[in-house]
């Protein structure tokens, strides 16, 4: 803190994973900012840099009000690699759906079309992000305003084989997310980001994920073998019209041609469906078992 990288002033530290920390900085000429930086023991490896660099190179050609707009990328005094993205305001998408427990439907519904529109505009310059999560997005309730974050293990289906950063046989994301298909290691399509996005969409109407392991061994052959719950089952306290429970489940079918021909395609559907509030039904069952439980009384 109160130290200066490449002009960019260091206010505070706002996140870090296991290859970078993310910054609170500001810059004379490009204000308030989020500032990335690789880790130093991961500065001297060539896979690690090119991936940062990557990031920014993605995030770079994805211009769209959806996804954090990339300022400038470098290589600072020091050989510090970083990269400035705009500040997004709001909070991470994970944060804000584990408060309330579960959305409405027309906040999942909005947070969905906008999280599908900024991939589109990725799938459209041959970008698939690989890792989406309501930990790679910013969501600003006040404003109901969604932006992507995070392009660093995104790849691009024109790669050719000996140019990717991902050994074949090893998969990049985050199992709860993760589409099947990407469990090999091959190169994914654009249909795995709609099934990522259908497992977020899942978790923001219900509070629960589509699977239920808690390791990674037992996650990896439920999602190879097993069906995921459905919808209408995540949440006793919540139902759902059956077109709703359709288009997600679609969304999260496991071979990819039996998903929506695009990201939209779910994404227009899901809101279409969800016209309807999701009907709570917690007070009336909890009610129901209170008095199922209670012994008769003689008159």
């Amino acid at each position: 803190m109160g130290t200066t990288i490449a002009g960019y002033a260091i206010d505070r530290e706002v996140g870090e994973g296991g290859t970078s920390a993310v910054y609170e900085a500001h810059h004379a000429e490009h204000g308030r900012v989020a500032l990335k930086v690789l880790r130093e023991r991961l500065r001297q490896d060539p896979t690690a840099v090119a991936r940062f660099i990557r990031e920014a190179k993605f995030g770079a050609r994805v211009e769209h009000g959806n996804v954090v707009r990339t300022i400038e990328t470098g290589e600072a005094e020091g050989g510090i690699p970083f990269l400035a993205i705009e500040w997004a305001a709001g909070e991470l998408l994970e944060r804000y759906a584990k408060t309330k427990g579960h959305l409405d439907p027309a906040e999942a519904s909005v947070i969905t079309v906008q999280i599908a529109a900024a991939v589109d505009a990725a799938h459209c310059q041959n970008i698939v992000h690989r890792d989406l999560k309501p930990d790679n997005v910013m969501y600003d309730p006040q404003t109901r305003t969604v932006k992507l974050l995070d392009f660093g293990i995104a790849t691009d289906t024109n790669t050719p084989a000996d140019e990717r950063l991902t050994r074949a046989g090893f998969f990049v994301g985050t199992l709860m997310y993760v589409a099947p298909e990407a469990l090999s290691g091959e190169l994914v399509t654009p249909a795995a980001d709609q099934y990522s996005l259908a497992t977020i969409a899942y978790f923001l109407l219900t509070g629960c994920h589509p699977y239920t392991a808690k390791q990674p061994r037992e996650m990896f052959t439920q999602l190879l073998t097993m069906p995921p719950i459905p919808l209408s089952q995540a949440n006793e306290d919540l139902q759902f019209r059956p077109e709703v429970e359709e288009v997600v489940m679609r969304g999260l079918s496991r071979q990819p041609k039996d998903r929506y021909p695009s990201v939209m395609e779910f994404a227009v559907e899901l809101e279409r469906t969800l016209a309807l509030p999701v009907e709570e039904k917690g007070k009336l069952s909890r009610l129901l078992r209170r008095f199922s439980r209670q012994p008769d009384r003689k008159r």
